[in-house]
């Protein structure tokens, strides 16, 4: 059985606390966090371990982000969401759960 087997998908849904809605409160601090999370997120796609990443555009309660990502089980897939600096930081929570992928089309993709 290949390695690849063995990996579940899993999401995780972020969101940004209330304070941070407008971007103008945003600290030079928490724009580099948010800019080492993008290269987290980044180097995993890189590394085949996030399938998709991305966020939605709306800038109050109802905007979020999500990663979906593979991992070998949920102690590794917690491990990986805590380890994403934005979440590590709290300047973003995060919801796990797993997630079954049931359709992909192997042919899109986006330039960043």
């Amino acid at each position: 059985m290949g390695k690849s087997m063995s990996l579940q998908t899993y999401i995780y849904l972020l969101r940004l606390p209330e304070r941070l809605y407008d971007p103008d409160h945003w600290t030079e601090e928490e724009k580099t966090i948010v800019s080492r999370h993008f290269s987290y997120l980044k180097k995993n796609v890189d590394s085949g371990v996030v399938i998709l990443a991305g966020r939605t555009e709306q800038t109050d309660e109802t905007g979020f982000g999500i990663v979906i990502f593979l991992a070998r089980n949920e102690t590794e897939a917690e491990r990986f969401m805590n380890n994403d600096p934005a979440v590590q930081s709290e300047i973003m929570t995060a919801e796990l759960s797993p997630y079954r992928l049931a359709l992909m089309n192997e042919k899109f993709s986006i330039g960043v």
